[in-house]
């Protein structure tokens, strides 16, 4: 891919809606750590980064929404050094912790955690090197 400096440079690039595209983007960079990279309009998008990954925040507008209440349509994994410390940050500025830290047999130690607008996240710290094969899942394309 040609490199461009007006999207970041991930792969993938979730796109979030929010009612405040302002107070998601400091929201987010208190609670998760995500840094803001570049700001489109005041209140219309922004691009934030975490590490290598990516997430654009995007405004209300036509059909786009933030989720309903009671509503799941989508979660965010993050990966993060300190799940632990990661999860008591967020818990600081508001989340919603939906599953506390726990550790897994395919070698991570997850939380989940609803931000102030309703979208799920999960936040991953890996333990351990483990094949799919000796938790029960199956490697159908080497990495």
């Amino acid at each position: 891919m040609k490199p461009n400096r007006s999207i970041p440079a991930s792969t993938v690039i979730p796109v979030l809606i929010y009612p405040d595209v302002r107070a998601a983007v400091a929201w987010l960079g208190a609670a998760f750590g995500f840094v803001e990279r570049v700001r489109i309009g005041e209140d219309h998008r922004a691009q934030l980064r975490f590490g290598d990954g990516a997430v654009i925040v995007g405004d209300v507008r036509h059909d786009r929404r933030p989720p309903r209440p009671g509503e799941v349509t989508h979660s965010v994994m993050v990966r993060v050094e300190n799940v632990r410390a990661h999860c008591e940050q967020a818990r600081e500025h508001g989340a919603r912790i939906i599953m506390e830290p726990t550790d897994f047999e395919y070698g991570e130690r997850q939380y989940a955690a609803e931000d102030f607008a309703g979208h799920q996240w999960t936040f991953s710290e890996t333990l351990a090197d483990v094949a799919p094969e000796e938790w029960g899942g199956t490697s159908v394309t080497p990495d």
